[in-house]
């Protein structure tokens, strides 16, 4: 019933630098967050974001560089990446609940995903 699409903000990065990801959902929206999967790798919970935008929470990976955000007038969630790493470079997926839950959460929809690649 949602669909998310991101956009912007994707690409190739030197080491140090920044980046900021934005998903739009077609329709309403719960809790969000991103993912992200390296090539050979699992795909890693990146942060949340409650409906609200008051809560938030990140992977120890990414805590302090990274920020998620939404803003519901928008229909969108954004990632703020920051002195980033090599290691951060995945594919990067917004996802979305579809309904009001207690954690843990579980996401409905999924964005296409943006390619980050971070060189050193």
């Amino acid at each position: 019933q949602v669909q998310l699409i991101e956009s912007g903000g994707g690409g190739l990065v030197q080491a140090g630098g920044s980046l900021r990801l934005s998903c739009a959902a077609s329709g309403r929206t719960y809790a969000m967050a991103w993912f992200r999967q390296a090539p050979g790798k699992e795909r890693d919970i990146v942060a949340e974001i409650d409906w609200s935008g008051t809560i938030q929470y990140y992977a120890d990976s990414v805590k302090g560089r990274f920020t998620i955000s939404r803003d519901n007038a928008k229909n969108t969630v954004y990632l703020q990446m920051n002195s980033l790493k090599p290691g951060d470079t995945a594919v990067y997926y917004c996802a979305a609940a579809g309904r009001l839950m207690a954690r843990p959460w579980s996401y409905d929809y999924w964005g296409q995903g943006t390619q980050v690649t971070v060189s050193s």
